[in-house]
């Protein structure tokens, strides 16, 4: 995902103002999920939030302890506050596809509108609800909060019925402390479900290969969810090919050719509604190279071409552990990080805090490979990476570097512990 837009700041960041006080669930929150449907629209120079939906489903798969607690800090966050105390007592990081999309030319004069969907427990009583979203000077650019109160009859019943048939692939050790991911069918046709679940137990294979997903493993539930498409594949729109499909992605996003998504997101979240889930893995029924991942929202990739294997792992290494990309072209130089402030991402730096980075796993190895290598986040100056590769890096490398891996370590750490 690249954001590399900037936008006067505010000067108060949504962060400073936030308590981290630690509460029990069962105090403020219930047994269910609380999905809020948005609309985020605009143009670079001025964005909007508006609250379109509110659902109710059974069951939160999300986390139980660490509430008012982020992991990484994201481009955006979503904050929960006891309406009557104003306490924090939920938050949530994430990053969408629109505000990446105000980073191209085409956000200048166009505005246009995205889906957004986020999943909160259920509270016991009326809450406040503050969405904001940062830009890539850490800062907040625009934020909307909205009052929910549980009673109200009009928020959407979902998930009680008529649910989206699905296989239990893998089981959790400790389903109280664990963490759920959910691989949905994008582009097959019912008759073709057969495939998608070999298709699902490639990616398992393939991602719990990778440490320290393998020694960690039985921290996951993993299931598979057979949405049937009325036609097989995906949308080319280059090649004026569009699909009928359960979740509509296509080729070509922001003129990409390679960029395969969704922008569908009410409709992946409907498909899903009643299954156990948190984080989400859509894998598509072709052999064109392409795929995507944007933290704590989705992870999509082709499921038929060679490269299939690393690029799932490789974009749920963005999707759920927010590790940036570490690549950069000298023929394609994007501004995406600004040299004077330290990217949220764990494995890159700019070197403005490199303490809290990986500084500490240099020291006093001097035959170590880790270190600073110059030219990651799409910049081939002034960004570092800790390693010479990684499989945030190439499709070739076998494994995430040991900084990566510590990042994602921790992260599973924070989420079961």
């Amino acid at each position: 995902m690249r954001i590399r837009f900037g936008i006067t700041s505010i000067a108060i960041m949504l962060l400073m103002e936030l308590t981290a006080q630690a509460q029990r669930f069962e105090d403020f929150f219930t047994n269910k999920t609380l999905r809020i449907d948005y609309t985020f629209c605009g143009d670079r120079n001025k964005q909007q939030i508006a609250v379109d939906q509110l659902n109710v489903s059974p069951g939160w798969y999300g986390k139980r302890q660490r509430l008012a607690d982020v992991p990484v800090e994201g481009y955006g966050q979503i904050v929960v506050k006891d309406h009557r105390t104003q306490q924090v007592i939920y938050r949530h990081s994430f990053s969408t596809l629109f505000q990446e999309w105000l980073s191209y030319p085409e956000s200048e004069n166009k505005s246009q509108s995205f889906e957004n969907v986020f999943l909160v427990p259920m509270p016991l009583d009326t809450v406040d609800v503050t969405v904001a979203l940062f830009d890539n000077r850490r800062t907040v650019t625009t934020s909307l909060t909205h009052q929910v109160v549980p009673s109200d009859i009009l928020i959407r019943h979902i998930g009680e019925h008529h649910i989206t048939p699905y296989d239990i692939v893998q089981q959790p050790k400790d389903s109280t402390r664990c963490i759920r991911i959910a691989f949905i069918a994008e582009g097959y046709q019912q008759e073709e479900m057969p495939t998608f679940l070999n298709d699902v137990n490639i990616a398992c294979e393939a991602l719990f290969a990778h440490e320290p997903f393998r020694s960690m493993k039985d921290r996951f539930q993993v299931v598979a969810v057979k949405a049937p498409s009325t036609d097989s594949g995906t949308s080319t729109p280059r090649k004026g090919i569009w699909k009928k499909t359960a979740l509509s992605s296509h080729f070509d996003t922001f003129y990409s050719d390679r960029y395969l998504t969704t922008l569908h997101l009410k409709d992946m979240h409907d498909w899903l509604a009643g299954i156990p889930y948190e984080h989400i893995i859509v894998l598509v029924n072709t052999d064109t190279y392409g795929g995507g991942g944007i933290l704590n929202s989705y992870n999509l990739s082709m499921a038929h071409h060679p490269k299939f294997r690393p690029v799932v792992v490789h974009e749920f290494g963005h999707s759920f552990a927010g590790l940036a990309d570490e690549y950069a072209y000298p023929h394609e130089d994007i501004p995406m990080y600004p040299h004077d402030i330290e990217p949220w991402e764990p494995n890159i730096t700019t070197l403005v805090d490199f303490n809290s980075k990986w500084k500490d796993m240099t020291d006093g190895e001097p035959d170590s490979k880790i270190g600073l290598y110059e030219g990651a986040g799409y910049s081939m100056k002034g960004i570092y990476r800790p390693c010479e590769d990684c499989r945030m890096r190439t499709n070739e490398n076998p494994e995430f570097c040991p900084v990566c891996q510590r990042a994602i370590e921790r992260l599973i750490n924070f989420y079961t512990e």
